[in-house]
C-alpha cells in the first residue's frame, strides 16, 4: 500500500486551477482556495506572494497541461489530416469547457499582461503545431497547396474553441460535434 503525499503547494495549485475553471479570478477567493485544498490560512501567503502569484501557477500549469494534451494527439501517428481529426475528436468534457478558453473569457485574466500571457502562448503554440502539420500534408499532396496553414490552424483552434461555447449554450455536445464534422469535411483530403 502507497501513500501518496500531495504538497500543500500543489494541492493550492490545483485548487486554484479549478476554482478559476469554475469561477474565474474575482470568484476565485484566498478563503476558497484554502477550503478547496484543506489548507489552513496563511499557508498560500507562505508558498506564494498572494492571489495572483498564486493564479499564474495555476494558469501555468492548465496551460501546460492543454498544451501537453494537444502534443500527445498531433505528434501521434497517422497523416497530418489523421492527427488533426484526433486532435479535434479527442475525449473532452465539453460541457464544462476548455479551461484555457474559459480564461480568454475573464475580464481580470485578460486585462492583466502577465496572467494572460501563458494562456495566449498556449494557444499560440496549438496554431504553430497545426499549421505545421498543414504544410506537412501539403508537401504529402494531402492537402491542396492554396491552404494556408496559418489560417487553417486559426480556424481548428477557433472551431474548438467556438464548439464549446455552442455546447455549454444548448446544454449539449452535439453542437461542438457537428462543428467538428463541419471543419473536417472541409479539410477532407480529396482523392485524385
Amino acid at each position: 500500500m502507497y501513500i501518496v503525499v500531495v504538497s500543500t503547494s500543489e494541492r493550492l495549485i490545483e485548487s486554484t486551477r479549478e476554482l478559476l475553471w469554475e469561477r474565474g479570478y474575482v470568484g476565485t477567493s484566498p478563503k476558497a482556495i484554502l477550503e478547496r485544498a484543506g489548507a489552513g490560512q496563511g499557508s498560500m501567503y507562505h508558498h506564494f506572494k498572494g492571489k495572483p502569484d498564486l493564479a499564474l501557477a495555476a494558469i501555468r500549469r492548465t496551460a501546460e497541461e492543454l498544451l501537453a494534451t494537444a502534443e500527445g494527439v498531433l505528434g501521434g501517428p497517422g497523416t497530418p489530416y489523421d492527427r488533426i481529426e484526433a486532435y479535434l475528436r479527442r475525449e473532452r468534457d465539453v460541457l464544462r469547457g476548455c479551461p484555457v478558453g474559459r480564461l480568454t473569457m475573464d475580464p481580470d485574466v485578460v486585462a492583466d499582461d502577465e496572467l494572460r500571457a501563458p494562456v495566449d502562448e498556449a494557444l499560440d503554440r496549438i496554431r504553430e503545431r497545426l499549421a505545421g502539420l498543414v504544410e506537412e500534408g501539403q508537401e504529402q499532396g494531402q492537402f491542396a497547396p492554396s491552404l494556408d496553414g496559418e489560417e487553417i490552424a486559426a480556424a481548428v483552434v477557433a472551431t474548438v474553441q467556438g464548439g464549446y461555447v455552442l455546447a455549454r449554450a444548448s446544454g449539449s455536445p452535439a453542437a461542438f460535434d457537428a462543428a467538428v464534422r463541419g471543419l473536417l469535411s472541409l479539410l477532407a483530403p480529396r482523392n485524385p
